[in-house]
């Protein structure tokens, strides 16, 4: 299977920006566990700071993984842009937060792109992202 990880703005600072709240492994060393833990499955990552190319890179993956996992960091809370480009596409979306975001600040309480994915996956830590892959594989099948 073909699955797509997306990060977005910030996200590139795993492991160093707020430890507390997101752990300290970067997101490269822990994908080298999750693409070796998952040897027979294609894991593409990308990762950005910008809005637009996020949206231009769902619509480049949206049609052909069976999957996409997408962690848009705080454009969660607010990208409209990001929540249309997941309707337009038609891989299913799992979104994943790695903190609790209803136990954080209120702004964050919100999550636009929710309504538009098959499943949302908060507080989990990186964990999340490895059930997301989970449940991805078990609905192919």
């Amino acid at each position: 299977m073909k699955i797509c990880i997306v990060n977005g703005p910030n996200l590139n600072l795993l492991g160093t920006r707020e430890p507390d709240v997101y752990g300290p492994t970067s997101f490269s060393h822990y994908l080298d566990d999750l693409r070796e833990r998952y040897a027979n499955q294609e894991i593409s990552y990308f990762q950005s700071n910008h809005e637009g190319e996020l949206i231009d890179h769902l619509h480049e993956m949206g049609f052909s993984a069976h999957g996409i996992i997408l962690n848009a960091g705080a454009l969660s809370h607010y990208s409209y842009s990001l929540a249309d480009a997941i309707s337009a596409i038609k891989s299913p979306v799992i979104g994943v937060h790695i903190s609790n975001i209803y136990a954080r600040e209120t702004f964050r309480h919100t999550d636009v792109l929710s309504s538009r994915c098959a499943g949302v996956i908060s507080g989990l830590g990186l964990q999340g992202y490895e059930m997301a892959l989970q449940f991805l594989l078990q609905r192919s099948v």
